[in-house]
């Protein structure tokens, strides 16, 4: 008996170690994904709060100006077919945010909705661009709403694209990266212990066809993880709650609105996209009943066209967009904690181009 317990120890332990062996998956230094995924276009950008933020700022300087915002574990990268698509009309932003990609930890470790919001607003500023649409996926279309809330006269136009924050609408299944990282046994893990097979997974449970994730988008979305900081700010991010969408509040805006969703989106099911179109005015919803919860990265080709021909019906592809309402919050200060950043000296307010 002894001896066979001795044996069941030993192949529990070798058990062990494999495991830890198979899904250990360190940290990867800044420069070599700098190397890899950082090459021009790509940009460093500092904030007033010191933070430094991977961009890419893509156009003409003078055409109507585009943001576009990645969702939870993304990175810019998500967009490039969006980017390709567009880059010769318009002049098309898009950036890391804080706890992802390239740009690493938030510099404050604060990962609320204001410090979300609020980055995306300065890295218009920084560049001097005052006017522009926003689009944004999941996350970043959380963060897409909260800045036409807070900054309505800076948004001309608004793009949700399966778009977190909707109130009620809860998941029908959610992929095992995003179970995970909710787990309190298994967060403080995720820091190190991070299988390739796990983003494998989550990525194909959060499309409508597996086999479109291809080994170089699991490997993208991988390695960008394992930037210093990302996983720890995956688990941070859980800390800091999110106020849902609130009816009176999207009452008051005016710009023009596009929700593009896939019918197929089990993490953000379409009942999110049913709220969101009955608040908002002006809007223009187009469902895919073939895709998922990253339709842009899912079908690149069809969804930007469509994005493209509600640019062209609402005007916003006009070299400049006339300002359709005020800002509440115009003129506080402390822009980057909860206030509107000052108006850039150098952009007109009712240009959307820098």
């Amino acid at each position: 008996m002894f001896k066979f317990l001795k044996w069941l120890l030993i192949l529990l332990l070798i058990a062990i170690i494999g495991l830890g062996i198979w899904g250990y998956a360190p940290d990867i230094e800044p420069s070599e994904l700098q190397a890899q995924y950082g090459q021009p276009p790509s940009q460093f950008i500092e904030l007033p709060n010191g933070q430094s933020v991977h961009i890419r700022d893509e156009g003409p300087r003078d055409a109507p100006a585009i943001l576009l915002i990645h969702g939870s574990n993304a990175s810019l990268h998500t967009w490039d077919g969006w980017v390709d698509a567009l880059k010769a009309d318009y002049r098309v932003v898009r950036y890391d945010q804080p706890g992802h990609g390239l740009t690493g930890a938030q510099v404050k470790e604060d990962y609320s909705t204001e410090a979300f919001r609020d980055t995306g607003a300065e890295v218009m500023n920084k560049l001097g661009i005052a006017r522009y649409v926003v689009a944004g996926n999941s996350m970043g279309g959380w963060v897409a709403w909260n800045m036409a809330l807070a900054y309505p006269k800076r948004v001309a136009g608004l793009v949700l694209i399966d778009a977190s924050g909707a109130p009620d609408a809860k998941p029908t299944k959610i992929p095992i990266g995003f179970r995970l990282a909710q787990s309190a046994a298994v967060r403080p893990i995720l820091k190190i212990f991070t299988p390739r097979v796990i983003i494998k997974q989550s990525l194909e449970q959060s499309v409508a066809d597996p086999a479109k994730i291809t080994p170089e988008m699991v490997d993208l979305y991988w390695k960008l993880l394992r930037h210093p900081g990302n996983r720890e700010a995956t688990v941070a991010r859980g800390d800091f709650p999110r106020k849902p969408a609130n009816a009176l509040e999207f009452a008051g805006l005016t710009m023009p609105s596009l929700i593009l969703w896939g019918k197929k989106d089990t993490l953000i099911p379409l009942a999110n996209a049913t709220w969101f179109a009955r608040q908002l005015p002006n809007e223009t919803v187009v469902v895919y009943d073939d895709l998922g919860h990253i339709p842009m990265e899912e079908d690149p080709v069809r969804t930007v066209a469509d994005f493209r021909a509600w640019l062209e019906k609402t005007g916003l592809n006009l070299p400049a967009t006339a300002v359709t309402q005020s800002d509440p919050r115009e003129g506080l200060a402390n822009p980057g904690e909860g206030a509107a950043p000052a108006e850039p000296a150098a952009t007109p307010a009712t240009a959307p181009g820098g």
